[in-house]
């Protein structure tokens, strides 16, 4: 039997990884911060928080809970127009939601 040459493609030279971003080229911090009222049920500040904010069972418990027992509580700390997003979709659910700049 001869030897036969087999076309196989060839992969391009792997390209270079970019560097991380510095700090000034990171999008700054803005807090959602949930506030207590009498209104709503917990359970559905729960699922709301499950739902809009992506927070896991636990961790939406957790801060529906704090936002009852201190009557505010961290959500989550993302860019602002991240942050605004998620509070447009808390307040549409009647929550009471802010945004500030995390410091």
């Amino acid at each position: 039997m001869s030897d036969s040459t087999v076309n196989t493609p060839t992969r391009p030279a792997p390209t270079q990884k970019p560097s991380p971003k510095t700090p000034t080229e990171t999008l700054p911090p803005w807090n959602v911060i949930l506030h207590n009222d009498d209104v709503n049920d917990m359970g559905f500040v729960v699922e709301s928080l499950c739902r809009f904010a992506r927070l896991t069972l636990p961790a939406a418990t957790r801060c529906t809970m704090e936002a009852h027992r201190k009557g505010i509580s961290l959500v989550i700390a993302t860019h602002r127009e991240h942050a605004e997003l998620i509070a447009e979709q808390l307040v549409s659910l009647r929550l009471t939601v802010t945004i500030e700049p995390a410091n």
